[in-house]
């Protein structure tokens, strides 16, 4: 062998190339794949609600049982394997689906603002993730506090509900403009 071989180089010193083989089999896909099966936990959650909706009268007409199993089998995923994608996926598709979820199991119609709260909720979920894995808490958790109060104002009041939005922008405005003349 060569010097140029010592350092790495594939040339002895005879000038022939030398094929370095590092091996590769046939693998099965396992493998390769993430350990976490999507499908089943998916399919775990929709017949789980599929049998709660057939099985009892009142949630008959539970109406986006799709949207709400892909959120928790989403947020099942998330709790397994920690990845961020999956907990805002499957937060946001919980929050949109749990009204209706609910209205369609007690037979009620809930009333302006339960989506808006289980959005901000579902904003708050994320901040607190973030901030126990020292991530800071974020936007999520302005947006979810901001999100949860107006809905709590509309739920609680709905004549008034409907006058906070644009009191709250109307105050924002006001403190930029401000904040912009002490400038």
């Amino acid at each position: 062998m060569s010097v140029d071989e010592e350092r790495g180089s594939s040339v002895p010193a005879d000038g022939q190339p030398v094929v370095h083989v590092n091996g590769w089999q046939w693998g099965r896909d396992e493998d390769r794949r993430p350990g976490l099966p999507w499908i089943g936990i998916f399919l775990v959650v929709f017949g789980g609600l599929l049998i709660l909706e057939n099985s009892l009268p009142a949630y008959r007409n539970l109406g986006n049982i799709l949207v709400l199993a892909i959120g928790v089998a989403t947020l099942l995923a998330w709790a397994l394997r920690r990845g961020s994608a999956a907990l805002y996926i499957g937060a946001f598709l919980t929050a949109a689906a749990l009204p209706v979820a609910i209205e369609g199991a007690t037979g009620t119609d809930l009333g302006p603002g339960w989506g808006t709260l289980f959005f901000g909720i579902a904003l708050l979920f994320i901040a607190l993730v973030r901030a126990s894995s020292r991530g800071g808490w974020g936007w999520q958790a302005t947006a979810g506090a901001v999100l949860v109060f107006l809905a709590s104002t509309e739920i609680a009041i709905p004549e008034v509900g409907n006058l906070v939005l644009p009191a709250l922008l109307v105050v924002l405005g006001l403190l930029l403009l401000v904040r912009g003349a002490r400038r």
